[in-house]
């Protein structure tokens, strides 16, 4: 079987875990079947274990990223994509479209029609999602309308999306495959060696508790930083890194000053690689406060570098890791109670670590390209 795969970033060039996602899965999957991964611009990525063909979208900024904005710079990379794609389908064998999120919808859509072959979009979140409450771009909803519309099957990442889905798109329960993400634990293993300010944490008894993401609305930070200010009156030696870059950076900053704490919150912007995994490792808890979370992904790349979790309820992640503690994202007074049990109660977190290891090696990439295997058999 051949599968054409359209996504928008692979890593090391993306900016956040669609990226991760979509080169997880298309790994696994390559030892099942022959996949040709289609990106926008060319970049330097080298060796994967899948082949790799590039749009090259002419005189358009690769760097521009779907969370930055959605600009009519953005969108008309969108649509040249799918331009690209037609013609690479009327060029290329294969048996399936698979394509990821928004931005590559119209690239199937227009591989579909050149091609006749089954499209499969897998939505790893919403505009809903992206949103965060707010009112949403009616440009990117319609688009993720018509592809939910044509599509032969599409593919969630949990319930919740699949639950929007249904709600929100009226796409019929039937249409929709909920497949979890995974990962593979290996990939986590390089670290980069001790964090000096964390060290200086530590050495004079603090504790690091730590968020890694975008800074959105969508991630709910705002109310970490509440919960913060409560943990904060009753621990004075916590200290919280906010790992990420994103356009809610400068009013979470000015939040952390509002709220008196700024000496107790770190900002030490983007990781990626051996930096972050071992900003993983080196925490004492791992909070993830999303207001809507299609997934969570950092939630499974912090237990296998062995820090526990506090997860957001409103979070795909939560069907499937059962050894997390878990908080309405709203509820900061809740929220700070759960950061201070792990803070002063060292058997709390040394189960929950012990429990959600061996729950993870269960949630793999494998796993997941199993049940996408067995979708597309279902479609040719």
């Amino acid at each position: 079987m051949q599968v054409l795969m359209f996504g928008w970033e692979l890593p090391p060039f993306n900016s956040g875990g669609l990226g991760v996602a979509c080169f997880g899965l298309a790994r696994a999957l390559a030892k099942k079947l022959d996949l040709t991964f289609v990106l926008p611009h060319r970049v330097g990525i080298t060796s994967p274990s899948f082949k790799v063909l590039f749009a090259d979208l002419a005189g358009l900024d690769p760097l521009i990223t779907p969370y930055s904005s959605h600009s009519s710079d953005l969108l008309s990379q969108v649509y040249q994509y799918s331009l690209a794609a037609q013609k690479l389908a009327k060029q290329l064998h294969f048996d399936i479209i698979h394509v990821h999120d928004w931005l590559t919808i119209p690239a199937g859509l227009a591989a579909k029609a050149a091609s006749g072959k089954p499209l499969v979009i897998h939505v790893h979140a919403t505009e809903f999602d992206r949103a965060g409450g707010s009112s949403i771009n009616p440009t990117v909803y319609s688009i993720e309308k018509s592809g939910f519309d044509q599509a032969d099957l599409v593919i969630t990442i949990s319930d919740y999306v699949k639950n929007t889905l249904v709600s929100r798109y009226g796409v019929p329960e039937n249409k929709i495959k909920v497949v979890h993400n995974g990962i593979d634990a290996s990939d986590y293993l390089e670290t980069s060696g001790p964090v000096s300010f964390i060290q200086s944490i530590k050495a004079r008894g603090g504790k690091v508790v730590l968020y890694v993401g975008r800074i959105t609305l969508q991630k709910g930070i705002d109310y970490l930083l509440s919960a913060a200010k409560i943990v904060l009156g009753r621990f004075p030696d916590a200290f919280f890194v906010i790992t990420g870059s994103g356009d809610m950076e400068g009013q979470i900053i000015q939040q952390a000053a509002a709220l008196g704490i700024s000496d107790h919150v770190l900002f030490p912007g983007f990781l990626r690689g051996a930096q972050l995994n071992q900003m993983f490792a080196s925490a004492d808890l791992f909070v993830m406060p999303s207001v809507s979370e299609p997934f969570g992904l950092v939630s499974l790349e912090s237990v296998v570098s062995g820090t526990p979790v506090l997860i957001s309820k409103q979070s795909g992640v939560s069907e499937v890791l059962r050894h997390a503690l878990k908080v309405d994202f709203w509820d900061t007074a809740e929220m700070a109670n759960q950061i201070l049990a792990v803070l002063n109660y060292p058997s709390l977190p040394a189960i929950l670590r012990h429990e959600s290891s061996r729950e993870v090696a269960h949630l793999t990439w494998s796993n997941a390209a199993e049940k996408c295997f067995d979708i597309y058999h279902s479609l040719v």
